[in-house]
């Protein structure tokens, strides 16, 4: 029920952290999207997104959804690294378009804010290709009652 670290040691947190990349990449939603997540660390989460026209609202660039999608995603596997049994839940997210993007990577990169027992905040910010911050949120994540171990795309190995 603690941290990845003091519960499995740097070994167990890091089969944890690739156990949540393959439950990213396992989600039947991430399909749609050319998108890697990467967690590099307790607290921490990358994930890299790339933008084209089909992801356009009327006006020509990436829709809100994208944004939040990114936002909401790396916010979350970087809450998530801090908890090795359950899965979490968005509760709220608010986010900030600074600017916006048509195609090209973006990356959104998460971290851990506050809390560790049952309700969990933690913050992402987007980056387009040219270094630039394109927008940035904040969320709220609780326990749920959702083993990770019962997830299909959650590896056993990080048991």
């Amino acid at each position: 029920m603690s941290g990845a670290h003091s519960a499995k040691g740097p070994l167990g947190a890091a089969l944890h952290y690739r156990a949540l990349e393959q439950l990213y990449a396992s989600a039947p939603i991430n399909r749609k999207f050319a998108s890697t997540l990467h967690i590099p660390g307790e607290g921490l989460s990358r994930l890299t997104f790339d933008v084209t026209a089909a992801d356009y609202h009327a006006a020509g660039a990436a829709h809100g959804t994208i944004y939040f999608k990114m936002l909401d995603d790396a916010a979350f596997y970087a809450a998530n690294t801090l908890v090795t049994d359950r899965f979490l839940l968005t509760t709220g997210f608010n986010l900030h378009f600074t600017k916006p993007v048509r195609t090209g990577t973006v990356v959104a990169e998460g971290r851990w804010i506050s809390g560790k027992r049952r309700v969990f905040v933690a913050e992402a910010r987007l980056i387009d290709a040219e270094g630039e911050e394109i927008g940035r949120g904040t969320g709220t994540f609780m326990r749920s009652r959702i083993a990770l171990s019962g997830l299909p795309g959650y590896s056993s190995a990080a048991q």
